[in-house]
Order: C-alpha cells, then sequence, then structure tokens
C-alpha cells in the first residue's frame, strides 16, 4: 500500500457534489496527478473506441456508456482511498460516500483479504473403481501439481502457482469424483491460467483413475479468495431527522436480522451490497458476474440463502461486518485494454489484487450500511427522490440548468414520473416565454 503520505488529502473532497464536471476534472487532476489525456478519456463517453471492443468482444456494433463516479471519504487500515464506481443507480454513490464519512470519523475500515488462490475443477466419469481413483490422486500430488505448474511457468516465477489439491467423490445422485487444482493467481483474476493448467492435467488424471476427464473449468465459488471488512460506529453518531441514534442501531440490526432468515428479503439485502461492489469491478475492469456468481454461492453455502453481511451492537456501538469471495486482479483480462479503466486504477491507486478485494470489501459493507440506515429511518425512497427526479428531467428532455428546476417542482409535487416532468418542463418554458 502507499504511504500516508501518499494517501493524504486523497479521500476527502468536501463538497465535491456541488462542484460543475469542469472543477470536478480540475480537483481530482490535482489530487490524483492526471493529466489531459486523463481527462479527455474520462469527458468522452466513447474513449473506448469501436475498434479496440471490436477486438474485445464478438459480432461488435458499438460501445456503451456509463456514468464513472467517485466513492469519497473511505479510510481503510489507516488508508485514503477516492474508489471509482461506474452504475447508473441514482444514490449508489452518495450513500457509499456518505456512510463511508461516518465510519470514517470513528476510526474507519478494517479490512483482510486471502491470498488469489482460485479452484480448477477436473471432473473424471465411469472410473471402475472409484476408492482407488481418489486414492491414487491423492498419492500423485506432488505430480499432478508438477504437470500444472508446468503449464504456467510465469506463475510460479511470480510467487503463485498450483500450490495443492482437493479429491472430491460424488456418489448420488450421480457417480463421479472432481479433483480440485488450488492455484495462487497472486495479482490476476487468473480465470485463464487455471483452466488452462485444468486441461493440462486431464491426460495425467484419467491415467490415474482409469477414468474420462469431461468438464475442466474453474470455479466462481472462489472461497479460498474471500476478502472481509468491518466498521465500529457510536450509536449517538447515528442520530438524525428525529431519530434517535439507538433507534436507527436497533433498525439497522433488525433490517439485517430479516436479511439472515429469508432468502426472499437477502435476495434485496445482497443486491444492495453488490451495488457498490459492482460497480468498482467495472470500474477497475474486473469480472463482474464473476464476483456476483461467487458472492451468491456464498451467501448458500450452509444451505441457506442468507445475508453476506453482519450487523450487531453492543456497549453503545453498532458493529458491521462483511464476508465473500473476490476473485478481482490488477494485471491481465481487461484491466490494461479499456482506457477508462487504466484512469481508475490511477485514482484509486491499488498495488495489488488483495488491497483491490479490501477495498471492494469495504464498499460493499459501506453500500449495505447506507441502505440499511436510510430502510431504518427515513425509508430508501426518500433518500432516492431526488435523483430519480433528475432522471425523469433528464428523459423528459430538458438541459442544463431546466434539470434542476423541472426536479425541484417534481420532488415538490410529489409525482417523479416522465409524463409529470414533461408538463413541468412545458410551464417552465411557458414561464420563460418560449
Amino acid at each position: 500500500m502507499k504511504t500516508g503520505e501518499q494517501r493524504a488529502d486523497r479521500a476527502r473532497i468536501p463538497g465535491f457534489y456541488r462542484l460543475d464536471l469542469p472543477e470536478r476534472h480540475s480537483e481530482i487532476a490535482r489530487r490524483f496527478g492526471l493529466d489531459d489525456a486523463d481527462l479527455a478519456v474520462l469527458r468522452s463517453g466513447a474513449s473506448l473506441g469501436w475498434q479496440r471492443a471490436d477486438k474485445m468482444v464478438e459480432n461488435c456494433i458499438g460501445v456503451f456508456g456509463l456514468p464513472v463516479g467517485l466513492g469519497l471519504n473511505f479510510t481503510i487500515n489507516g488508508h485514503d482511498y477516492a474508489v471509482p464506481m461506474v452504475v447508473e443507480e441514482p444514490s449508489v454513490v452518495a450513500a457509499v460516500s456518505n456512510m463511508a464519512r461516518l465510519v470514517r470519523a470513528h476510526g474507519g475500515f478494517a479490512a483482510d483479504a486471502d491470498d488469489g488462490v482460485m479452484i480448477s475443477q477436473v471432473q473424471v466419469v465411469d472410473s471402475p473403481d472409484p476408492a482407488a481413483a481418489v486414492d491414487a490422486l491423492r498419492r500423485s500430488r506432488a505430480r499432478i501439481l508438477a504437470r500444472a505448474n508446468a503449464v504456467h511457468p510465469n506463475m510460479a516465477a511470480r510467487g503463485g502457482g498450483a500450490r495443492d489439491i482437493e479429491v472430491r467423490r460424488f456418489d448420488e445422485p450421480f457417480s463421479m469424483i472432481v479433483l480440485h487444482l488450488l492455484v495462487d493467481c497472486v495479482d490476476a483474476m487468473g480465470a485463464n491460467a487455471v483452466n488452462a493448467m485444468a486441461e493440462g492435467v486431464a491426460a495425467l488424471v484419467e491415467e490415474l483413475t482409469g477414468g474420462r476427464v469431461c468438464l475442466r473449468i474453474l470455479s466462481n465459488l472462489a472461497d479460498r479468495r474471500c476478502a472481509r471488512a468491518s466498521c465500529a460506529v457510536p450509536e449517538e453518531a447515528l442520530a438524525g431527522r428525529g431519530f434517535a441514534g439507538a433507534e436507527v442501531a436497533e433498525g439497522i440490526v433488525q433490517a439485517w436480522r430479516f436479511a439472515a432468515v429469508d432468502p426472499y428479503r437477502a435476495a434485496t439485502h445482497n443486491k444492495g451490497v453488490m451495488n457498490g461492489i459492482d460497480a468498482v469491478a467495472i470500474a477497475t475492469g474486473n469480472d463482474w458476474r464473476s464476483v456476483e456468481a461467487g458472492a451468491h454461492a456464498y451467501a448458500a453455502r450452509d444451505g441457506h440463502y442468507g445475508s453476506l453481511t453482519r450487523w450487531w451492537r453492543a456497549d453503545g456501538t453498532l458493529h458491521g461486518s462483511i464476508e465473500l469471495p473476490m476473485a478481482v486482479g490488477t494485471v491481465g483480462g481487461s484491466t490494461r485494454v479499456h482506457p477508462t479503466v487504466g484512469v481508475c486504477r490511477k485514482i484509486l491507486g491499488v498495488d495489488t489484487a488483495r488491497e483491490l478485494a479490501m477495498v471492494m470489501a469495504a464498499v460493499g459493507l459501506s453500500q449495505n450500511m447506507g441502505a440499511l440506515k436510510a430502510l431504518a429511518s427515513e425509508g430508501i425512497q426518500r433518500g432516492h427522490m431526488s435523483l430519480h427526479a433528475r432522471q425523469a428531467a433528464l428523459a423528459a428532455g430538458a438541459e442544463g440548468a431546466q434539470v434542476e428546476l423541472v426536479a425541484a417542482r417534481l420532488i415538490r409535487r410529489g409525482e417523479i414520473k416522465e409524463a409529470a416532468a414533461r408538463e413541468v418542463l412545458a410551464e417552465l418554458m411557458r414561464e420563460a416565454g418560449r
């Protein structure tokens, strides 16, 4: 991680949301060392040119833009972060920044992350003697690991590589043996590498088991590669809008308990967690679908789908924690292909995949805290209202200063709809004599 001096003044930008876009660019250029080329990338919704996009996916027909926001105020393990987030949903960036500021005032987030160990699975069927096959695989651990590491010697040279194996036997309802390669991918997400290793050991596995290898592929349930974050906030710091701090804290805990026992609530609860985590994954060029899949599978690891977070009260303090798989990388994939990803990485300033995983876990916990605090106090719709009103104004055709004027009238009317926004816009234009 960067030193405290290098991190100084990175996360707190008071009043940032009040600045117009050129002023925001001036501010982040000064704080994060961005040059004119970096700012040009951020200004251009088409910074990913169609020529490059055409090489990234098949049948490319264009490029789709999304807003890039900054999650501010994060202090994690004593270091400050401004966190780029790519997301279209209103209030996500505002909520995560507000909660990060609250936690920052009381020591910030603590976080840790496992080494970058991914699981690659090799499926074996039709083994004539499954018990002997399992034994043969376990006795041949050294041979299997050597064969896997021969596929990617550079990974071993970087301090990673295949570390261990696991052997799992299934008898019901389908008979098969599954070999797990446990591969330390260091700072890469590692999907391509672990898939290649599984391919590389397939022939040896067939020789050892007398069976037939079918699938050879990574698992997105990366439960050997988890990230964790926690925070603690005095209950009195939660007071506001006519609610006592203890009342808000109890509301947050009760909302978490609902998600802990009911999968219908847990799905929405965890979706809120992933609002923040996915947004950082996209901004940093990582596979957000992989992270999503791993998170939801992990939430059901005990046979019951529940909450990814935990909230509890003790000694006048609200405590929160999160743990989930975090298979992300800072090298490889699209992390160095997409121009905007490069600028986002420069702003975030993380050095390793583990550091990125810790930041993302803290963002997920902060996002959850924001949602539960809103639900426990004024209600989530009120917090969303102004941002939804702006979207309705834009959809109705408002431009420039008209957007805020239309949004303000919609809020006063209590009708946040595009049709109402069109009426309000027409009223404004009549008043202006247009």
